[in-house]
């Protein structure tokens, strides 16, 4: 494989299951790119709150700058410090990996609460460790930040691409929310990939991923319909998973910037 692979995008996501933002470059860390997925929103009974039952969340939109993170959503907005929390902690679950986190502040719980209509508080992931995710292929665990299951998704461009061809309404990678994208020659290439660098890091690919009904909400209006799912199922369709883009971990810590090689 030659330099024609290269990172083409790179997104974090700050708040899990809010809109993303695109990067020039980010740093990876063990947890996932910085300030990525640190974030989440629980109910009243500390359970995760996502796109799956709440698509507008699609509609909040971040931006990270001077240490703050400020969300829009419609004609509102509101920001927090990246530093702030309270002090005490909070049992969580990512589905069936236990999580500690903290309250952010009341005002931004509330600010939420207002806009979803309904009470919810924003919480923060401090440190590795505070939620270890055991992969059941590899027997291994990692330590990941809030996102489902692993630190980073990396889809190609030709998956995409092959994906669009069979579509009546084309998408966008948004869809998918991936933290890189790469340039491929061919679909679902980096579903087969093993250790490979970019830029100061080494990443390592774990599994394809699965997707779930998340993929079918339009992020630019939260509409629901049955694409892509449905022809993604009939060519995708592994074990009763359909998979799209792969989930990887990185092996060290650096700066990866779009432009860079893939080297393999």
């Amino acid at each position: 494989m030659s330099a024609i692979h290269v990172v083409k995008e790179i997104y974090i996501y700050p708040i899990k299951s809010l809109a993303g933002i695109s990067c020039e470059n980010a740093k990876a860390e063990e947890m996932g790119f910085e300030n990525d997925r640190r974030w989440m929103l629980i109910d009243v009974e500390n359970q995760m709150i996502t796109q799956r039952e709440h698509r507008i969340m699609s509609q909040f939109y971040p931006q990270i700058s001077d240490g703050k993170i400020s969300i829009t959503f419609k004609d509102q907005k509101h920001e927090f410090s990246i530093d702030e929390n309270l002090e005490n902690a909070i049992k969580v679950n990512v589905w069936d990996d236990k999580s500690e986190v903290v309250e952010v502040n009341q005002t931004t719980s509330k600010w939420f609460s207002e806009q979803l209509g309904f009470e919810c508080k924003l919480v923060k992931i401090i440190k590795n460790g505070d939620r270890k995710h055991e992969s059941s292929r590899l027997k291994e665990t990692f330590n990941v930040s809030l996102a489902d299951g692993y630190p980073y998704l990396l889809i190609g461009t030709e998956s995409l691409d092959f994906l669009n061809d069979k579509l009546a309404e084309k998408i966008t990678i948004k869809r998918f929310r991936p933290n890189i994208v790469i340039s491929t020659q061919k679909e679902h290439e980096e579903d087969d990939l093993d250790t490979f660098k970019i830029g100061e890091v080494q990443f390592k690919n774990i599994k394809p991923c699965g997707r779930c009904i998340m993929v079918n909400n339009n992020p630019a209006n939260g509409r629901l319909k049955k694409e892509p799912l449905k022809t993604l199922s009939k060519y995708r369709n592994v074990n009763n998973s359909v998979l799209f883009g792969t989930n990887i971990v990185s092996l060290n810590s650096g700066v990866i910037s779009v432009g860079d090689a893939v080297v393999f």
